[in-house]
């Protein structure tokens, strides 16, 4: 198509708001199992199907800043630093949705929960990408879940082998000349740029922005956990979990353990 071809206004009539967001397929992807309908199915639906959106889009940065990460010239790091910020922002986005989600009671959730059942957020592959992409890697995850497509299993395969946000913020240390071949090589390493910022500025800003990145997943997780705890309680999870149990034992996951201990050598 050339650029005589293209007009704006309605005359152009090539391309609709609603074709270009396939909005008849978007808007008919929410299927009701209650029956009759309860009410508040649509709402849960629709927040959950919002978040496998998101964690498209954050897949989509996520990988991007850690393709610029591993550039060993060191020149896409300023596009690496815009992304994690549009990160931060998504993530806080995440969690500020679960506010959404609990304008729904506990009794109104009941009418429909028995329905999802083996369904269960457990089962959401996008976010399992989105922690082994980030460094929390459990190969144990793709063998406990057997409702695997086989896409699935070689997407979760290739995060498990490819390099993650961490390995890229060891590409950046030597990049810069800094030990990075042992933890405490990492760590006198990240000193050395949290004291030198004038050498090491990019290096220094690159960690505190993994480190929000890490600090934003777990605020989604510790708020998550108690708007289970308040629409469910004790129960256990719809795929077979422990529910909130199980939700809290998450809770202490890092994906950068080494970034949370340098803050003690300060």
């Amino acid at each position: 198509m050339s650029e005589t071809d293209l007009h704006f206004g309605e005359q152009g009539a090539l391309l609709t708001y609603g074709s270009y967001l396939r909005l008849p397929d978007l808007l008919n992807a929410q299927h009701l199992e209650s029956n009759p309908p309860a009410h508040d199915e649509l709402l849960f639906i629709t927040i959950h199907q919002v978040y496998e959106l998101w964690f498209q889009q954050l897949l989509h940065e996520v990988t991007a800043v850690r393709e610029a990460m591993l550039d060993p010239t060191g020149e896409r790091l300023w596009w690496a630093q815009h992304l994690l910020n549009r990160v931060h922002v998504i993530e806080r986005v995440l969690v500020q949705q679960v506010d959404v989600l609990e304008t729904m009671t506990p009794q109104d959730f009941l009418e429909f929960r028995q329905r999802l059942a083996p369904a269960s957020g457990f089962q959401s592959v996008q976010f399992r990408e989105l922690e082994f992409l980030s460094g929390a890697k459990d190969p144990t995850y793709v063998d406990r879940f057997r409702g695997l497509t086989d896409d699935e299993r070689a997407r979760l395969a290739r995060r498990l082998e490819e390099p993650s946000l961490w390995d890229a913020f060891l590409a950046v240390l030597e990049a810069h000349g800094l030990p990075h071949s042992t933890d405490e090589e990492v760590r006198a390493s990240v000193r050395r740029a949290a004291h030198d910022r004038t050498s090491y500025a990019v290096v220094w800003a690159i960690a505190e922005a993994l480190l929000q990145h890490d600090e934003l997943a777990a605020s989604w997780r510790a708020r998550h956990v108690v708007m289970v705890e308040r629409m469910i309680g004790g129960k256990s999870g719809t795929g077979g979990s422990s529910g909130a149990g199980y939700l809290r034992s998450r809770l202490e996951i890092r994906y950068f353990p080494l970034l949370w201990g340098v803050r003690s050598d300060l």
